[in-house]
């Protein structure tokens, strides 16, 4: 189930809220690692740290890296904080949060005062790679986004450069860790309760949700954890917000079922959301849009969801203003264009809605 190795720490390569990147010596061999320094105390050189080197063993993606365990030469940790709602429950590494519903929470009255989103537009994504450029085209509208992250990928918040980056360059309000996800601004029970803390804390013009980093896929209809997209559309529904899916295209994903609108995406419109969503399309050449158009007809699409076409070529100019170069699945802008063209259109539609005019000079 899991494969461990003790090793010392050479040097800490980098440090941003919550996180340390470490090299370490295991059995004369340097290696990787990451340390979350709420749950393992500081880390310092020289300190003995017990891994968890699984993940790099079996060649899976998690950058590369090993996790640390435990600080064997800080083994004893003092609690911290308020709350008693635990995440990873049950397991060597639950830790209590302050959840943002729970009655020692400063926005406890407030978010028992609020019964629903108010109609905001709620952009619903499928990759952690979405958030970066959703966050950006909004921005360029002068639109606020909160993020919304759920379990569904990377538990840990800081293990997400893109949310470091985003919040450092103003382009994130806030963020809220729901489920088991943990360390956002906010922390939230589910997404219900995260919703509705996004909205009323941050007070932003449109909500992003994803999860974090490390989508999990199977090859299967229903074996993917991006299937969640669905969950939310319907929670949003259930809210009054208005649900937003943000469609997965590809055409230079080898994979025969991510061509085009991706397996995920007519899995999740088709069969998993319960409600009337809007999905935006972005306009592509005409060989590429006819096979959207022929995937949007054979899924009946458009008998279930406002299917509605937009330009997106604004990501362009959002991610150039803001110096952002986010791949997706180790592609570029350039190598995967439609997959950012419908991010694209996706944001479009949120500045339609929200009825904000572009203003070219950042004023």
């Amino acid at each position: 189930m899991m494969e461990t190795r003790i090793g010392e720490v050479l040097r800490v390569t980098a440090r941003r809220p919550g996180l340390a990147e470490l090299e370490v010596e295991v059995e004369g061999i340097t290696r990787q690692a990451v340390a979350y320094e709420d749950v393992t105390g500081v880390i310092e050189v020289g300190n003995r740290v017990l891994l968890n080197t699984t993940a790099t063993t079996l060649a899976l993606g998690s950058g590369g890296y090993d996790f640390v365990i435990i600080n064997l030469d800080r083994p004893e940790l003092q609690l911290q904080g308020s709350g008693h709602i635990m995440k990873m429950r049950y397991t060597p590494w639950q830790c209590r949060v302050l959840s943002v519903e729970e009655e020692a929470s400063p926005y406890h009255q407030l978010l028992n005062s609020v019964q629903d989103l108010g109609g905001i537009p709620v952009l619903v994504a499928t990759l952690h790679s979405m958030l970066a450029p959703l966050c950006a085209c909004l921005a360029l509208h002068k639109l606020q986004a909160a993020y919304v992250m759920t379990d569904a990928g990377s538990l840990p918040l800081p293990w997400s450069r893109t949310v470091d980056q985003l919040k450092r360059s103003g382009l994130l309000k806030g963020t809220v860790t729901t489920g088991h996800a943990w360390g956002g601004d906010l922390e939230a029970v589910n997404i219900f309760s995260g919703l509705l803390a996004a909205k009323t804390v941050f007070n932003p013009d449109v909500i992003v949700v994803a999860m974090g980093p490390g989508i999990v896929g199977t090859g299967s209809k229903w074996g993917f954890s991006g299937i969640e997209q669905g969950v939310i559309l319907n929670a949003v529904h259930s809210l009054r917000g208005l649900p937003v899916a943000v469609p997965r295209i590809s055409f230079a994903d080898r994979r025969e079922r991510h061509c085009g609108l991706s397996h995920h995406t007519l899995t999740v419109l088709a069969e998993v959301c319960q409600v009337r969503a809007q999905v935006p399309l972005p306009l592509l050449d005409p060989e590429k849009a006819q096979v959207i158009e022929a995937q949007v007809a054979a899924g009946n699409l458009a008998a279930k969801h406002d299917v509605i076409y937009r330009d997106g070529s604004l990501i362009d100019e959002a991610l150039e203003r803001y110096g952002l170069n986010p791949t997706t699945m180790g592609r570029s802008r350039e190598e995967d264009r439609e997959f950012f063209l419908a991010l694209g259109a996706a944001a479009r539609f949120a500045v339609e809605v929200t009825g904000t005019e572009y203003s070219p000079d950042g004023d």
